[in-house]
């Protein structure tokens, strides 16, 4: 995966696997536009791709995670190196915006939601509509006491189109993403780990060392085991019991196979602590 500062945020890698995402437009509240998205696409791609990434972790810079789409219109400031090329962007007319949607800004969380490698939001400031949905596509989300989350479309006459709606029923249910969307709700992190949204809240200055902690543990466990376990929970949250048993009895088939099991069963018989990812580490 390539590191360095590209169009909206910064890609570093840390041991063992971890590549840091941080947007890096705080003087915009880290508002994404579709040049970024594209770029963030071919960056997960990238991670999905290359076995020397085994968690990604999404940062903001500033007193934001991601505030959102950057409908300002001005051109980006200071921009760093492209992934891809432009292409033009649409939302002229209807068909344009369906097809922008489509095509463009929903397959930013559909990287992220399919990506094998497990994620991590960690959320310094405030996260709305885009910037919430891509935390919501996330496995994980670990808030400061400072963030502040919502998607607040109707307050533009708009509506959550990039999946917000979808991932916010998943978590809390329809009632609650009724009252949350409808009143256009924006809720402090203590009521936003009340809700399911966020796995836990910590002190601002140890948002960066706790969400490193929690990619440290995930990089260190079975890789394959765990990415066929990502896949199946969430095939399940969407399928029939018979078609969620089919599901992981297909996926189990690698993983009792996988030499990680074989270190895994040994380790235990021998009363230590397994050491996984060997197939990783001997590259």
């Amino acid at each position: 995966m390539r590191t360095g500062s590209f169009r909206g945020f910064d890609v570093a890698m840390h041991d063992p696997g971890i590549a840091v995402i941080t947007f890096n437009r705080p003087e915009r509240l880290n508002g994404l536009n579709q040049p970024i998205k594209r770029d963030l696409i071919e960056a997960l791609t990238q991670a999905q791709m290359d076995d020397d990434v085994r968690v990604v972790v999404f940062a903001g810079s500033g007193r934001a995670f991601c505030a959102g789409d950057d409908i300002s219109g001005r051109p980006m400031e200071g921009t760093g190196e492209a992934l891809v090329p432009d292409i033009h962007p649409g939302h002229h007319n209807a068909i344009g915006t369906y097809e922008g949607l489509r095509v463009l800004s929903q397959p930013l969380n559909s990287a992220i939601r399919g990506l094998d490698k497990l994620t991590i939001a960690a959320l310094n400031g405030v996260a709305i509509q885009t910037g919430l949905s891509l935390a919501l596509a996330c496995d994980f989300r670990i808030a400061s006491t400072e963030a502040r989350l919502g998607s607040a479309t109707l307050r533009f006459g708009l509506l959550p189109d990039e999946g917000g709606q979808f991932l916010l029923v998943q978590l809390m249910g329809v009632a609650k993403t009724m009252d949350f969307l409808m009143r256009k709700r924006i809720v402090g992190a203590a009521e936003a780990l009340d809700l399911g949204l966020v796995h836990e809240v910590v002190e601002p200055a140890e948002l960066q060392g706790r969400a490193m902690a929690l990619a440290k543990e995930l990089a260190e466990g079975p890789q394959v085991s765990m990415r066929l376990l990502k896949r199946t929970l969430y095939n399940a949250a969407e399928m029939t019991w018979a078609h969620a048993l089919d599901d992981i009895a297909g996926k189990t088939a690698i993983s009792d196979h996988h030499p990680d099991a074989r270190e895994g069963v040994r380790a235990f018989q021998e009363k230590r602590a397994p050491k996984f990812n060997a197939w990783l580490e001997g590259r």
